[in-house]
């Protein structure tokens, strides 16, 4: 059974109760695969003929013919069901597309528009007879999707859009006025998901616009930093008339909507950086092993070791949190349906359920990305700044993932809040009760010594959810209603909630695994290692957060107090870091690559 959603905080996780990727099965591992040989295919060997270039403004027709391809093997269509000419993938296994589809580089923007945010609104919110009409097309491709929400003056703040619809004297169509940008697919879509508002209405309302209604006029391809092989342009539109049945899902229920389907979007951006980052690893070993230096290969030296090895960490613990709230959705789907949700209507709420989770997963997966490709250009030196090996594509590609599907800064405020909000509007998670035993725990940290072995990992895991409890409560009580507007101490509880659900995640995994018969051993123990790595890393991360937090809303004797309890709580872990880290590198330099 899964946990509600960001209860992770106040409950006790069982290990048996978490999916983690080991448990794919001989069909899940067969899609991945073959999402991955369409990868190197189809786009990474041409690509590396032609200099790795393939730009929107230059190569739309192969861009478009390359989604098509994958059409042909039913990649359009996996979140689109069987009836309608899809595959119907378990969320799951849809998040082992978004990871291998990311070795197709900025082709996984086009295709993952496409299948994501481009077709879901449909899935999810569509009636029988929107779903007949456009998700076969999407489905095979013939009908190219993309999703219209951002406008020049509406970021962040989607709601504030200018883009309006009146209704005609007749009562059969909208005419649609407005300007919307950044539209991936933009450039060559058949249908568009767009958000305005209806005469005066306070909230977005969205809309089926197909680009033969008329009256919309595209602009030039954006030049972008990255992702210059997925379509990206502005789409004007100018007295369009939508037809009234092309209203989708409720009117002013367009806000509602696209945050749904940004929970949905920001797990997937998670699945796919992990599935970059551990791409980039490999290249990194690869290189490493071959690249001498002073008569010896690099990846003998300390400091590259010290690169791989914290790569390594990193993308292993954040693929543990993906892996365990995509199966969570999964089961909280089923949950919901014998409840007597409809099928959408479940995995809607399902996706809901695990909002705090789904907007840590991106932050942590895009940041991590960052940290990744930025590494392995600096392992390739030279060599990576150039594009011959196209370390450098990647580098500006993944810059993107930090700004898009929400911000990482609103994405941190919206985990925060929204566990604020489930505690103490809702009343869904007893963050006040489990704050009350905070006390005791700091009591016994003060007389408990510190030691290493698996009650210590436990230890670390507790003391990071025990210290955003503390720093939550104690900001709270002092500044009440204007902590909403103290942005820097909402950030820094964001770190501090974000680690303490990837440290609690791969904990569970390792313990999980230690109980599973016949598990590799040597892996197993080097899996661990990566854990205790990233637990060594999270501890120093979450005493400045907290410290941090503490210096912004604690004067005097307060400050004393919440210092010392930190201090207390946030023990140092007595590990030897670098030769955990020289351990992982041996393991991966042997299998050649990330094999996690």
């Amino acid at each position: 059974m899964a946990l509600k959603g960001g209860s992770f905080l106040t409950e006790q996780g069982n290990p048996k109760d978490i999916f983690i990727n080991e448990e794919f099965t001989e069909e899940q591992k067969m899609i991945g695969e073959m999402v991955r040989d369409f990868c190197v295919q189809e786009i990474q060997e041409p690509l590396k003929k032609n200099g790795y270039e393939l730009e929107a403004s230059k190569h739309q027709a192969e861009i478009v013919a390359l989604l098509e391809k994958s059409a042909e093997l039913g990649l359009c269509g996996v979140a689109i069901a069987e009836e309608h000419g899809g595959i119907d993938l378990d969320f799951n296994t849809g998040l082992i597309f978004s990871e291998m589809i990311s070795q197709g580089f900025s082709f996984a923007t086009t295709i993952g528009a496409h299948t994501s945010i481009g077709s879901l609104p449909i899935v999810y919110y569509g009636n029988e007879a929107q779903k007949a009409k456009y998700l076969p097309g999407v489905a095979s491709a013939k009908l190219k999707a993309s999703y219209c929400l951002t406008e020049p003056t509406a970021g962040s703040d989607a709601n504030s859009g200018k883009t309006k619809c009146v209704l005609n004297e007749a009562g059969t169509h909208y005419i649609m006025n407005g300007q919307k940008m950044w539209i991936t697919n933009g450039g060559f879509a058949d249908i568009f998901i767009v958000f305005a508002k209806i005469d005066d209405d306070e909230k977005l309302t969205a809309f089926i616009v197909e680009k033969e209604f008329g009256g919309i006029t595209l602009g030039a391809e954006e030049k972008k930093l990255g992702i210059k092989g997925s379509s990206t342009v502005q789409v004007f539109f100018e007295n369009t008339p939508i037809p009234v049945e092309n209203l989708l899902g409720e009117r002013q229920g367009g806000f509602a909507m696209a945050l749904n389907i940004l929970n949905t979007g920001r797990i997937k951006l998670a699945a796919g950086t992990n599935g970059g980052g551990k791409f980039a690893i490999t290249q990194a070993i690869e290189y490493a092993k071959e690249r001498k230096q002073f008569d010896t290969a690099i990846v003998e030296f300390g400091a590259m070791q010290h690169k791989l090895g914290e790569m390594a960490s990193r993308v292993f613990c954040v693929d543990a949190g993906v892996w365990r709230v995509g199966r969570n959705i999964d089961l909280k789907t089923e949950e919901f349906a014998a409840a007597g949700k409809s099928k959408q209507e479940a995995k809607l709420e399902a996706i809901r359920e695990y909002a705090i989770e789904c907007a840590i997963l991106k932050v942590k997966g895009s940041e991590n990305i960052d940290y990744v490709i930025d590494e392995t250009l600096q392992i390739f030196g030279g060599m990576g700044y150039s594009a011959e090996t196209g370390i450098e594509m990647g580098y500006r590609d993944a810059r993107i993932t930090r700004i898009y599907e929400g911000t990482n800064e609103i994405n941190r405020m919206l985990s925060v809040a929204e566990l604020t909000k489930r505690a103490l509007k809702t009343k869904e998670i007893d963050l006040m009760g489990e704050a009350k035993n905070v006390q005791s725990r700091v009591v016994k940290a003060i007389f408990s010594g510190s030691k290493s072995g698996a009650d210590e990992e436990a230890r670390i895991v507790q003391a990071i959810k025990d210290v955003f409890m503390f720093i939550s409560g104690a900001a709270g009580k002092k500044l009440g209603k204007k902590m909403v507007d103290e942005q820097e101490i909402v950030m820094n509880l964001a770190d501090l909630l974000a680690d303490a659900f990837i440290c609690d995640s791969a904990y569970l995994k390792i313990r999980k695994l230690e109980s599973t018969a016949g598990v590799d051993k040597e892996k197993l123990g080097v899996q661990h290692k990566m854990l205790q790595v990233y637990l060594y890393e999270a501890l120093e991360r979450s005493r400045k957060a907290a410290l941090d937090a503490i210096a912004s809303y604690a004067t005097g004797t307060e400050k004393k107090l919440a210092k010392f309890v930190v201090g207390k709580l946030l023990k140092s872990y007595d590990i030897n870091a670098k030769e955990l880290r020289r351990d992982v590198v041996a393991y991966m330099v042997k299998e050649n690559g990330y094999a996690f």
